[in-house]
């Protein structure tokens, strides 16, 4: 399931001894997991800081707890600790932590949200801005908010025809159209003020 080289398990060893805490071990959990902005946490843990539902890797001489709602996206993961004449680098490659692209048989309303997540967002994020799915109709039509620096932006009309519509017709077969469900009147920071888009 996990992979901990040699060398990652002789350093984690050496940090846990030097605390000297009875059943300290290393925690790993998935944070934001399944979006684009997915990343891991790793941090020392007490018996009494576990939940109890973790799953446990043991190792030569401490256990490695695995956060149980983190387990699908850490499946397949590697953690290496790299000696360099400077010091030391740890690498943990989770190639399931953003999650796995949907199949075509997923239902609409996933593969909708999964291209949301990590395409446009990852996009508009450029801006300040995002979009949320408020909606996915019977029809096909995905009813969106924008947020952020897009929510009251004077060229949200022409992000969502020429860019969000675009690439969802495009690319998640079923979607017959977005509409924006956003009173745009209400934004506080948009990206580009409506009054002056022209």
């Amino acid at each position: 399931m996990i992979n901990i080289s040699e060398s990652a398990q002789t350093h984690f060893r050496k940090l846990i001894e030097r605390e000297a805490l009875p059943g300290l071990g290393v925690r790993l959990s998935a944070v934001h997991a399944g979006t684009a902005r997915a990343d891991v946490r790793l941090e020392f843990a007490e018996p009494a800081d576990l939940a109890g539902d973790e799953w446990a890797v043991d190792c030569d001489g401490f256990t490695l707890w695995l956060h149980a709602d983190s387990v699908k996206y850490l499946d397949g993961a590697e953690i290496d600790y790299e000696n360099k004449a400077t010091g030391g680098q740890l690498q943990i490659r989770a190639p399931k932590i953003k999650g796995e692209v949907p199949a075509e048989s997923a239902s609409l309303v996933e593969r909708v949200h999964w291209l949301v997540e990590h395409e446009i967002n990852p996009q508009l994020a450029q801006h300040r801005g995002n979009v949320s799915v408020q909606e996915v109709t019977a029809d096909g039509v995905v009813v969106l908010r924008f947020g952020g620096g897009c929510h009251g932006c004077g060229m949200a009309d022409v992000t969502l025809k020429q860019g969000i519509e675009t690439t969802l017709m495009s690319k998640v077969p079923g979607v017959t159209a977005v509409r924006d469900a956003t009173d745009h009147d209400t934004g506080h920071a948009p990206y580009m003020p409506r009054d002056t888009a022209a």
